[in-house]
Order: structure tokens, then sequence, then C-alpha cells
């Protein structure tokens, strides 16, 4: 189920076959809700195979898997970390589109336009996320579920040049507590031609969340009903909110707080300008191909130290940073999914927490040994996901610098999720 894929042995590498991180933490998540056994990431690494993890797991004892249930119905509810983040930052520009995550596709063939709006508001009939504004209550950020939406359904006749300006200005800023953060459209270029737009805040969404709400569209296109879910991305919140004071979260915090003992370095990067004094969002994008020679060289690295491409790029990258520094202790941020619990697997909602590595590229270390030790701090940072990143930044009491985002001045982020293939009846 996790592979996505057909037959294969017992005998077979989960990572060989396209497993990677990401899925890595959906299978120790799926392992624990079917089999009551609580598996460290880093013991799917090390016994990569269907029989050599049956044998691990045989000799585990049992661990509860704690189910999310469904909060109490309240006016409102408490934000998840990963909101409570995104609506500070929104606060402090709330004009700006940085945290907008716009789309559009292009429709061949025969479109329903009316079918085509009726399924996006099945979608937004079946996930509270898409009908959740944000609002201040007793000084507190927090969320309201609102039964019904008025959503924002553009449809117009157009041409090109017209669908693209259109396009240009279908993405503005939102107001949190106007729900539903989302909005679409349809421009109809031709009888059998026509652009489909979306725009949604990040505070309700992730890349996750893209994929299923393409495929509950895609399934509600076609006429099918949706089922409703058995809980919604508001449980997850107040359930996430409580684990934050429960024993796991303590040993997960000492990790963090272990691993930053002595004070974050500053990324020391020779630049051609002068750091401005507020960061802006402008910026560029550079675009480069490497040969097929290159990936396959990237990946036998990968398969002889039983590592994941990421974590090879992760330490070249690092050996990167260090040859135009001159540092040997250097820390890069990384997004990761933040779907640990299985339960969150169905969910449309904003779940990505970021991990500050740190590690200590220096000139005297061979590179395939670098490899390992990448690996070694990778994965457990990995296992230590679930604690908040801001969390962590309000610990350790870093020294704010409003030039500057705290713990890491670049991050490392490898796109490699599963993207579903828009696929619509008689519509290429």
């Amino acid at each position: 189920e996790v592979l996505g894929t057909g037959s294969f042995s017992i005998g077979d590498s989960f990572f060989e076959r396209g497993g990677h991180s990401l899925k890595a933490v959906t299978l120790v998540s799926r392992i624990h809700q079917q089999l009551a056994v609580e598996l460290p990431l880093r013991e799917l690494f090390a016994r990569p195979t269907v029989k050599a993890l049956a044998e691990y797991v045989r000799s585990m004892d049992y661990s509860n898997y704690g189910r999310i249930e469904p909060a109490e119905p309240q006016a409102s509810y408490a934000l998840s970390s990963a909101q409570r983040r995104l609506y500070v930052l929104h606060e402090l520009e709330p004009e700006s589109t940085r945290y907008n995550m716009p789309g559009v596709v292009e429709l061949v063939g025969k479109v329903d336009a009316d079918r085509l709006e009726q399924a996006i508001r099945s979608v937004i009939t079946r996930h509270e996320s898409l009908r959740t504004s944000f609002t201040w209550v007793d000084g507190e950020p927090r969320q309201q579920i609102h039964e019904d939406v008025s959503l924002e359904w553009v449809y117009q006749d157009t041409h090109e040049e017209h669908a693209r300006a259109l396009t240009r200005d279908f993405v503005r800023p939102f107001a949190l507590d106007q729900a539903p953060l989302l909005r679409a459209g349809l421009l109809r270029l031709a009888e059998d031609r026509h652009w489909l737009l979306w725009d949604m805040h990040h505070i309700v969404s992730d890349g996750v969340s893209m994929n299923i709400l393409l495929s509950d569209y895609m399934t509600a296109y076609a006429g099918a009903e949706l089922p409703p879910l058995r809980i919604q991305y508001k449980d997850y919140a107040v359930w996430q909110q409580g684990t934050l004071e429960a024993e796991r979260m303590e040993a997960h915090e000492a990790y963090w707080l272990s691993a930053f003992t002595e004070e974050a370095p500053v990324l020391e990067l020779p630049t051609d300008r002068v750091r401005p004094a507020v960061p802006s969002s402008e910026g560029g994008r550079v675009h480069a191909e490497i040969s097929a020679d290159v990936a396959e060289g990237l990946k036998k690295v990968a398969t002889k130290t039983g590592s994941t491409l990421y974590m090879v790029l992760l330490a070249a990258y690092n050996v990167w940073l260090h040859k135009y520094t001159g540092q040997t202790d250097i820390v890069l941020g990384t997004p990761v999914s933040g779907r640990t619990h299985a339960d969150t697997e169905p969910m449309i909602g904003m779940f990505v927490n970021t991990l500050a590595l740190r590690n200590a590229p220096s000139g005297d270390k061979r590179f395939i040994d670098f490899v390992q030790e990448v690996k070694a701090r990778t994965l457990a940072a990995f296992e230590h996901q679930d604690y908040p990143f801001e969390e962590l930044v309000e610990k350790l009491n870093v020294r704010r610098d409003r030039s500057r985002n705290p713990l890491f001045d670049t991050m490392l982020i490898l796109q490699n999720m599963e993207q579903v293939s828009f696929d619509l009846a008689d519509v290429d």
C-alpha cells in the first residue's frame, strides 16, 4: 500500500523498491496502527525487508496506538503548532501572498462547468479545514468551523492574453477571518479548452493536502459520493496541543535541546550585496539539470551507505556550504510532512513542520563516512520530528534578528512526494 506497487518478495528492500524518508515515516505509522508495535525509523533502515522486519516486530513489546478522537464541540478550537506559526506570520504581513498556494491547469475536451463547481463544493463540505476561519479570542488565536461558506467561484469567457492577466490577478491576499480560505474559477477559452484556477492559503493546506484535494475533486466530478471523515483537522489540532504536555513530547524536546546545547552558528556566506535589515520575499529561480550519470552515481552512494538520495544530497550540500564558508558547524532547515500519525492521512490541512539539521562537515573526512554521519543525524531528527520548530526557537530563547530566520539561513527541500495526476472523464 505504501509503495503503491504490486508483487515483491519478502527479501526485497523497501528503499530499492522506491521507498524514501517520507514513505518510511508513513510505513512506520501504519505498522504502529495495525500491529501495535512502535518501530523506530532507524530500524526500518537497518532492516528494510519484510523478512527482517517481521523478526524484529516479533521481538517487540506491544505499544498501544492512541487514536485521535473527535474533540468536544466548542465555539472555537485551539490552533495546531503549524497553524499558529502561519497565523503569526500573516499578522506581521497581512497583505503578503507569500503563503498562498495557487495553481492552474488547462483542460482540453468536454468540460461540464456546473459539475466542476459542484465538485469543489462537495470537497469543501467534506473537509472542515476548507470551512475554517481564524480570529483572536481572549488574546489567543483560535479557529472557527462554519457549516456554510460562500465560495468565490469565477466563470468567464475570455481569450488567452486576457486569461493570463486574470490568472495573475487571481492570486491576492486572503483575510484569515473569512472562510473559505480557498477560491476557484474556470476560464473558457474555446468550446473544448478551459483553464481551471485555484488559490488557497497554506494555513489550511500543504503539499500532501493538494493530492487529497485533487483526488477527492476527481471523485466528486465523476459523481461518486465522498464518505464523511471520522475526524477532522480541528480534532488533530486539539489532540496535538494535548500531546505537547505528554511524556513522549519530553523526549522529543530533550533531543532537540541537546542538539543545540551550544548556540547555533550564523552561516557566513559571502554575498554580492549587503544583507537588508528586513528580508523580502523577492527572489529568483535558477533551473539546472544534472546528467543521468551523476544521478546514477548519487543513487549508488545511497545504496552503498544504506541511505536515501535525500541524505546523500544533504551531505553534499553541507560540504558545499563548508567550502564556501570554511565553517565546520552548519545548521540548515528542511521541511517534513508532519503526518506521523496514520489518522491524519486522509485530512486536508497544514501539518508541515520544519527541522533544523546540524552537521559537522570538515576537510579531513571522507565523503562516504560523512554520508553515514548525516544519515545517523537525519534519522534521529526525523524520529523526533513531532516537536514543533517554534517551540524549539522559544525554548532556546534565540536572539531575534529581523534580517535572518531563527536557527538557519538556508534550506534543502527534496520534492519527492507522489503527484496525483489530474484525470477527468473525456478531458485531458
